[in-house]
Order: structure tokens, then C-alpha cells, then sequence
């Protein structure tokens, strides 16, 4: 229930909901956003049944995905969603030091310059920024990064590590802004400040 009312607070662009909440109906939660607030809502769900789909975009759902879907997908669809309802939010960018990532254009400039990235060092590289400082296990970054939920290799996280190092000019036996404690995680820092 905190989260109907989080979402009718005011307080976000869009709304993805997914139907199998644990205490609500996502249908009935849905009904009860509609009622009070018209922050726009994308149904994210694994339920895929056409009837199901029409009944919830009739009853005041802006768009619905169907699960398995990548993030780059969902992404696409709630930026299309903000550009129906008018209010896509201004670009964002996130700056560590030198490091600008600007997560929409999904652009990094480093010192100035643009830095060419791969797709995965570049999500990689986002999902550090918008944590700075903060220790972030190998585990967490195989699961939101790689969408390996129960685990995988911790090698193919070192190794695109490896690549950003090399690309900031860094390494790791000397970081200066991704810095790795062994059986802990990773995180980035300013090294100035």
C-alpha cells in the first residue's frame, strides 16, 4: 500500500507496476492511482494474456510490457510514455571528478573528452556513477548490470574493469578512481576530493 501512495505523491515522472504485488492486486492498485493521480503508469508484467492487456490499458494504464524484457527496452518505452504526457525529464548527468556520464545520451566525456565505450562498460560505468563511493559487490553488478540474478562469473566483471582502468588512464594496483577491495566490491570515488 506505501507504494500506491509513494506514486500518487507527486513525487515521480512515471510509474511501472508490476501485477504481482505481494499485498494488492496490481489491477486494484492501478485503479487506485488512477483515482487520485495521473502520473503516467507502464504495467510490467509476465502476464501476457491479450484480454488481460486490453482490460488494464482501458482502465488507465499508459502502456504495458510483457516479461522477459531488457532494461533498454523498458527504458525506450517510458521515454515514450514521458513524451506523450509531456514530461520527460530534463537530461541527466552525473559527475565523478572528471568523469561526466550523461545516462540518457548514454555519453561519457573524461577530462574534457569524449571516451568511447563498449554497451556494457558503459552501463557499468553508469550504475557506478550513480553510486559514488558506495561499495558495490561483484554479485550486484553481475545481477543489475550483466542480469545475471544468481551469479555468474566474477572474472567477466574483472575483466570489463580492467577495460574502464585502462580507458580512465588508471590501473589497478595504482586506482585512483575505481577501486576494488578484494571479496568486498568495487567503487567509484573523486579522487580530489
Amino acid at each position: 500500500m506505501s507504494g500506491v501512495e509513494a506514486a500518487v505523491s507527486g513525487g515521480f515522472d512515471v510509474v511501472v507496476l508490476d501485477l504481482g504485488l505481494p499485498d494488492l492486486d496490481g489491477a486494484e492498485a492501478l485503479r487506485m492511482i488512477r483515482a487520485v493521480a495521473d502520473v503516467p503508469v507502464v504495467v510490467a508484467t509476465a502476464r501476457d494474456d491479450e484480454t488481460e492487456i486490453v482490460r488494464l490499458l482501458d482502465a488507465g494504464a499508459d502502456d504495458y510490457v510483457v516479461k522477459p524484457y531488457s532494461a533498454e527496452h523498458l527504458e525506450a518505452r517510458l521515454r515514450a510514455v514521458l513524451r506523450r504526457s509531456g514530461s520527460e525529464p530534463e537530461q541527466r548527468t552525473m559527475t565523478v571528478g572528471e568523469i561526466a556520464v550523461d545516462l540518457d545520451g548514454q555519453q561519457v566525456t573524461f577530462r574534457g573528452q569524449s571516451l568511447e565505450l563498449t554497451a556494457r562498460e558503459f552501463e557499468l560505468l553508469a550504475y557506478l556513477v550513480e553510486r559514488p563511493g558506495r561499495m558495490v559487490s561483484k554479485r550486484q553488478l553481475l545481477a543489475e548490470v550483466w542480469h545475471q540474478p544468481y551469479g555468474g562469473a566474477d572474472k567477466t566483471v574483472d575483466v570489463h574493469l580492467s577495460w574502464l582502468r585502462k580507458k580512465l588512464g588508471e590501473t589497478a594496483a595504482e586506482p585512483r578512481y575505481i577501486h576494488t577491495r578484494r571479496g568486498v566490491g568495487v567503487r567509484l570515488i573523486d579522487p580530489d576530493s
